[in-house]
């Protein structure tokens, strides 16, 4: 064989040989949009990402996440979800019915994957769990609606004495009607009148929980919203500072400060979540993964506050409790 056709048959091996190192450099990434009703990033935005690691997607190799915050604002809502869905990400994840009722929506192509700790037919999200058709699917933490009315009974065996008791709700918020009617039911069998204390702003709170101490309420009741989520710290703050036990729906509401939470496993919430990107992001349509429901529930005891406010605990809830803080 001549020099110069063998040089350009080892020229052209060459060439063939680079192919393989191109396409891996033109792998895909894929695009995820976030939307948090929390303030800011928060230990469940890390529980997200290292779900999907497990799974085998790795930040800036073959997953890009872009996240957005609400922050318990509901004027933010509608903006916060428009950017995102401008962006024309491969999934979208949302937290709270506010922001999944916004995607819903403003898309019907992008898939969607709600997280919350409501009832998703009842808020207007799907008509189906088992197949919610379209491009919405999820998962939820609202086993039964007994989870309204087992925090009030929890909130009454802590502090027996209690008669009236705040339902702290942001202005924006509606309740549900199976939540209020379990509630209401709730209050009736254990003789209890219930108010309803509408707040628009945070710095309200302290004012609001104060004035309904001075209407007769001896505990508040703390609502799920995203608002109420953003700010349990001032929330649990303003009870204390009346004098009023709180029983809250998250972790991070004791966590706060505030006495008591019969909550979700919002991390458990997350992590399914992002089994259902995976799966998504692989070529599954949405709306043929039925929506989950996570009977996982913690019960959060705050010791601390409880003697600030000279409320022995219970041991029958001491025993119960899957968390102590003290």
């Amino acid at each position: 064989m001549r020099r110069r056709e063998c040089i350009a048959l080892l020229g052209g091996a060459a060439i063939g040989l680079t192919f393989p190192a191109k396409a891996q450099q033109a792998i895909k990434i894929a695009r995820i949009g976030y939307l948090s009703v929390a303030a800011g990033r928060n230990p469940l935005d890390e529980t997200f990402e290292q779900a999907l690691h497990e799974l085998g997607w790795i930040i800036n190799q073959n997953i890009a996440i872009e996240y957005r915050y609400a922050g318990g604002r509901q004027d933010k809502i509608a903006p916060i979800t428009e950017e995102v869905i401008r962006s024309d990400p491969d999934a979208l994840v949302v937290w709270g019915p506010p922001l999944a009722l916004a995607a819903k929506r403003m898309t019907t192509q992008i898939p969607v994957v709600f997280l919350m700790t409501f009832d998703p037919v009842e808020v207007g999200l799907v008509s189906n769990l088992a197949s919610p058709g379209g491009n919405l699917t999820g998962v939820t933490g609202l086993a039964s609606l007994e989870i309204f009315s087992k925090r009030l009974q929890l909130l009454k065996e802590v502090a027996p004495s209690v008669t009236r008791v705040a339902i702290l709700v942001s202005t924006e918020q509606t309740l549900t009607s199976g939540g209020q009617d379990a509630l209401t039911a709730a209050a009736k069998a254990l003789a209890l009148q219930l108010e309803r204390v509408e707040v628009g702003a945070p710095s309200g709170l302290a004012s609001a929980i104060n004035a309904a101490k001075g209407r007769g309420s001896e505990a508040v009741y703390v609502w799920p919203s995203g608002f109420t989520f953003s700010f349990a710290q001032e929330i649990s703050d303003a009870a204390i500072a009346s004098g009023l036990p709180s029983v809250h729906f998250s972790k991070e509401g004791v966590l706060a400060g505030g006495l008591l939470a019969y909550a979700a496993d919002l991390k458990e919430l997350v992590r399914r979540g992002a089994a259902y990107v995976d799966k998504i992001l692989k070529g599954t349509p949405p709306g043929t993964l039925p929506v989950e429901q996570s009977a996982r529930y913690e019960l959060l005891v705050n010791l601390k506050t409880a003697k600030a406010l000279g409320l022995p605990i219970p041991p029958a809830v001491m025993l119960a409790a899957d968390e102590v803080i003290e």
